[in-house]
């Protein structure tokens, strides 16, 4: 059985070293995509064209128009000498977002009354503006907060600094600094893992059956568990030294931590790769063609990437979808890796998912073996 078995496992291999596209699919593409991911995928936003419309020509909001310049995540494109230029930039799509300061800014202030600023934002991009405006909250408050014990410190002297003050210190845990690299470039991980592997196991079958080679394995002694065994074993050892090559330009590229057991993330990914292993096998026993294989594959893919939970919060979405990500092994090992790696947690925490992985791929690779046929048909 194991002879049979490493026999086959060495057949794909020498396959694998003959085409060439094949292995700069595996090696140099998966880099290249996790480099630029890795710079790309972000949910920071910096420079937002930004035009301001000053009406009230005071200290005050020329102190606080600074203050958006000053952070970086906005930048000036314009300055509006009208309520119409304001608007006009907006519906030309020059400007993302348009601060008013409308006149009497300062006065409202001095006078200890609330001074109301007017923000728009063009909500074409829901993403964007919702960040953007998480930072006019951001910049807004602090300006308050700052002018309040300004004016404090100013009407009463030094007793200014005795009023009671509740200041949030924020103490993240894993991710002090919020990087949002720390988060994507596991989940590429994941997703370019899933990708690959699916890509070059969904043709393993139908490429055996379109050269004409299936018909004499189906002569052999093998048997069907024998050879989806053979057919997965390469590509388990590819996988691992994909994810080996990923994960070590996330770290030292990359700077991502990590503060975890190898061994289980090892655990957590032999178990994630026969699940995604059995999907790639169980399309290429379902078609017929590659190009069937190859269609099949976009179909698959997407839907199990958009449901991971990678890109779009799974609570966000509706019931029965949160249900049919129980059986998706992405939503699993998103969890298993970013734990491991910022986390450090164990198998005390990840038993859950190690246990819905490997569920996973034994029913699938069982699967597999089952609609395996030594038939032409």
């Amino acid at each position: 059985m194991f002879g049979r078995i490493i026999t086959l496992t060495i057949k794909e291999f020498l396959e694998l070293r003959r085409d060439k596209w094949a292995r700069f699919r595996l090696i140099a593409w998966p880099l290249a995509q996790v480099i630029v991911f890795g710079y790309a995928a972000t949910f920071e936003v910096f420079g937002v064209s930004s035009i301001v419309l000053d009406l009230d020509h005071s200290q005050e909001s020329r102190e606080l128009i600074s203050r958006f310049t000053y952070t970086g995540r906005f930048q000036l494109v314009e300055t509006a000498q009208t309520q119409a230029d304001a608007t006009r930039a907006i519906n030309k799509g020059t400007a993302t977002v348009a601060v008013i300061i409308h006149p009497r800014f300062a006065q409202a202030l001095r006078d200890g009354q609330s001074a109301p600023l007017e923000v728009i934002v063009d909500g074409t991009n829901s993403n964007t503006a919702m960040i953007a405006l998480n930072y006019v909250d951001q910049i807004v408050s602090k300006f308050s907060q700052d002018y309040a014990n300004d004016l404090a410190f100013r009407l009463h002297g030094g007793q200014g600094s005795r009023i009671v003050q509740v200041v949030l210190a924020q103490r993240p845990w894993y991710n002090p600094d919020f990087n949002s690299r720390w988060f994507f470039v596991p989940g590429v991980i994941a997703t370019l893992t899933l990708t690959i592997v699916v890509n070059l196991t969904s043709f393993a079958v139908v490429r055996e059956r379109e050269i004409g080679t299936l018909e004499q394995i189906m002569v052999t002694p093998i048997r069907p568990l024998e050879f989806i065994l053979g057919k997965t074993a390469p590509f388990f050892i590819l996988g691992l030294g994909l994810v080996t090559i990923i994960a070590a330009v996330g770290t030292f590229w990359f700077q991502i931590p990590f503060v975890g057991n190898p061994l289980v993330l090892l655990l957590g990914t032999s178990l994630y790769l026969l699940s995604v292993l059995g999907i790639g096998l169980l399309i290429s026993t379902l078609c017929s063609t590659q190009q069937q294989a190859f269609a099949t594959n976009f179909f698959v893919v997407n839907p199990l990437f958009t449901l991971s939970g990678f890109s779009f919060p799974i609570a966000s979405m509706p019931q029965a979808l949160q249900w049919l990500t129980y059986v998706n092994p992405v939503r699993y090992y998103l969890v298993i890796i970013r734990g491991t790696l910022l986390k450090g947690v164990g198998l005390a925490v990840l038993w859950p998912e190690m246990a819905a992985l490997a569920a996973l791929g034994a029913t699938l690779l069982a699967t597999c073996a089952l609609r395996f046929r030594k038939t032409l048909d």
